[in-house]
């Protein structure tokens, strides 16, 4: 009992010298053993969050992207021509969805105009962020309309929800060939950089500590 009465002596002594005009903030992870982010990271935070509607528009993108792929590695397991068709049609429209929330992002990224950057990262680092995001951006643009190309040059008709979509390419074995070839080259760069564009990510949170990945996660109600 007399160890904590001078613990806490010691604590309330601590904080009494602080110098005068700094904050608690200093003195609160001493008493209550958490830690707390510095005022000016919170409001550097605040200032590079990100519009709902984008952080949304990112997480659909991804959601589609996983279960394009899913669809498309589970056909390749299963027996059953109805059962891979339905599959095969599972994957187009999801990887149709990707292009529309491709051009709906592109629209919300324009209107947006410039947005905030990072100061504290060089010029040579915010400019490979750049390349990432413009080469992810004209993949999720590139991959689909392979795919869609590739449809019709196989003399397949593509729809999405009901609606069939016009052929882009003439019915065309040799070009089907070649695009076939063009889309999963397509697909396996887009996932190197999906992997590139992680690691970036998770080196923002666990090194810099910057908060680049919270400002992109969904924010839960309080």
């Amino acid at each position: 009992m007399t160890a904590t009465r001078e613990g806490i002596t010691d604590m309330k002594l601590e904080k009494e010298t602080l110098p005068k005009g700094s904050s608690d903030m200093a003195f609160v992870p001493l008493v209550e053993g958490t830690l707390h982010s510095p005022p000016d990271q919170l409001a550097e935070e605040t200032v590079l969050a990100r519009p709902r509607k984008m952080v949304v528009l990112h997480w659909l993108t991804v959601l589609c992207l996983i279960a394009a792929v899913t669809f498309i590695l589970t056909r390749d397991q299963v027996d059953g021509r109805a059962a891979r068709q339905w599959l095969l049609e599972g994957h187009r429209h999801f990887g149709l969805f990707v292009l529309v929330l491709f051009f709906v992002r592109l629209v919300l990224r324009i209107r947006l105009g410039k947005l905030p950057h990072d100061g504290n990262l060089s010029w040579i680092v915010r400019g490979l962020a750049g390349l990432t995001h413009v080469a992810l951006y004209a993949l999720l643009l590139a991959l689909p309309m392979l795919g869609w190309a590739l449809s019709n040059a196989e003399d397949k008709p593509v729809h999405l929800l009901g609606v069939t979509l016009p052929a882009l390419v003439s019915a065309d074995e040799d070009l089907a060939d070649r695009l076939q070839a063009w889309h999963l080259d397509a697909a396996w760069v887009l996932l190197g950089l999906v992997s590139l564009h992680v690691a970036a990510a998770l080196w923002h949170h666990f090194v810099l500590r910057d908060g680049v990945l919270r400002m992109m996660l969904p924010k839960r109600r309080r």
